[in-house]
């Protein structure tokens, strides 16, 4: 049994809310629910794709590293590329038709002209190919948040190619020199972070350096793990020394997040003004907040490594299944925010104990509409693809991914060493 795959699930909803929290502040700040602290917390919570991104390369890296192996393989890398599509497409492919009907749907409500700048075939065409991040400066559209659904593409592409790397440090490199690489790897983003042009670190390539640095660094994250099992085998649990230390830092390391996020949201310097987002007024994201996400990508490690205390607790079955439902709640939360905006205004609430229900059904809806989409989209989709090319479908099995999107643990004919989880066990009510 793969004995990390549960606490890694757990994560990818911690991500997830993480992102559908960051944009909901303007809701909870007309509520007065950005207490101090908290409101810090929310502005960096685009940080949850930054937590998706190494998250994506650790559990690649763990399916695939022995599978696509020392050299290039046409079959295996095709294999790849299309379980990948498998995975991430379905999902895309409804919400990017949803986005456009709704940007439609909404100027109907509000009577505004639907004249949205990318609302053009050459940026469908764009999101179609999922290439629309690639650039220097990308122009997001559509359905917004698919852009780094664009940048784990990318990744996807070059990992067969990332691997045979992989392959050599794992065999020649001691653990010193591991962790030496993965600050190596780290440092143009970091350098990057210290930039103070663009509060969203998106422009000259910014999300380039970010899925690439990240990616890469939750490899070697992995790599460093199975230094710490008994004989490297995946399957061990480590030392019990070992263990107890990962799980002290599987607590610290996310209280240095949220000092560091409390810390810049104070701090002047790091102050990039506000943005007005259809009358929600709220604060940009602070700058330098990338320094942050070295932490979070050795927090992954301890996690990893770790096997009580928080590890545990994102092993609990409702957090699994958040785990399960997380890409699609990513990828469908922010269509329904902004129809959801659309709706309160159409019938004139902005506040009040109506507008309090009105946040709660909010989020309610997007943890119903997420699970429905997993439920009848997201993985019917995904086993009827596998199955196009003889795959048999299996229970799913999954810990981690980019925001979009979670990695499947079993996309593969091979069998693997992971227990599996078998969704007909799991409660089918998100909110239990």
């Amino acid at each position: 049994m793969n004995v990390f795959i549960r606490q890694l699930t757990g994560i990818r909803f911690i991500a997830a809310a993480w992102v559908l929290l960051y944009h909901l502040q303007g809701p909870l700040n007309q509520l007065g629910l950005l207490f101090a602290g908290f409101a810090d917390v929310l502005r960096v919570g685009r940080l949850g794709v930054d937590l998706f991104f190494p998250l994506s390369g650790f559990i690649l890296t763990h399916t695939y590293l022995h599978r696509l192996g020392p050299a290039l393989q046409n079959r295996g890398t095709l294999n790849f590329w299309y379980l990948r599509l498998a995975r991430i497409y379905p999902v895309h492919l409804v919400m990017l038709f949803v986005a456009g009907a709704a940007v439609i749907a909404q100027a109907r409500v509000t009577g505004e002209a639907a004249d949205r700048d990318w609302l053009n075939p050459v940026d469908f065409i764009k999101n179609l190919l999922l290439i629309q991040e690639w650039g220097p400066d990308p122009q997001r559209g559509w359905n917004f948040v698919a852009w780094s659904l664009s940048m784990e593409w990318l990744a996807y592409l070059l990992f067969p190619l990332l691997v045979l790397l992989l392959w050599k440090l794992h065999h020649r490199f001691s653990t010193r020199l591991l962790a030496v690489s993965w600050v190596v790897v780290l440092l143009p983003l970091v350098i990057y972070g210290l930039s103070t042009t663009d509060p969203y670190y998106t422009d000259n390539w910014g999300s380039t350096f970010r899925i690439l640095t990240e990616f890469t660094a939750g490899a070697i994250t992995y790599l460093i793990v199975l230094r710490f099992l008994p004989d490297g085998a995946r399957d061990a649990d480590p030392a019990p020394r070992t263990e107890r230390f990962a799980t002290t830092l599987s607590v610290i390391l996310p209280v240095l997040v949220v000092i560091g996020a409390i810390f810049l949201g104070s701090w002047g310097p790091a102050q990039a003004g506000e943005i007005d987002l259809g009358g929600d007024v709220e604060p940009l994201p602070p700058y330098f907040h990338l320094l942050l996400v070295p932490l979070l990508i050795a927090w992954i490690g301890a996690l990893a490594l770790s096997r009580r205390g928080l590890a545990r607790f994102l092993s609990t079955r409702t957090l699994v299944l958040g785990g399960f439902i997380s890409y699609s709640l990513y990828m469908t939360h922010l269509v329904w925010f902004g129809l959801w905006r659309a709706g309160l205004r159409a019938v004139g609430i902005d506040g009040g104990f109506l507008y309090a229900i009105a946040v709660i059904g909010l989020v309610a809806g997007a943890l119903i509409i997420a699970w429905l989409m997993w439920r009848f989209v997201e993985e019917p989709a995904r086993e009827w693809l596998r199955d196009r090319i003889g795959i048999r479908p299996r229970p799913t099995e999954e810990a981690g991914e980019a925001i979009a999107e979670a990695e499947h643990v079993g996309d593969s004919a091979e069998p693997i060493d992971v227990q599996p989880i078998d969704v007909r066990d799991l409660p089918r009510d998100p909110d239990r």
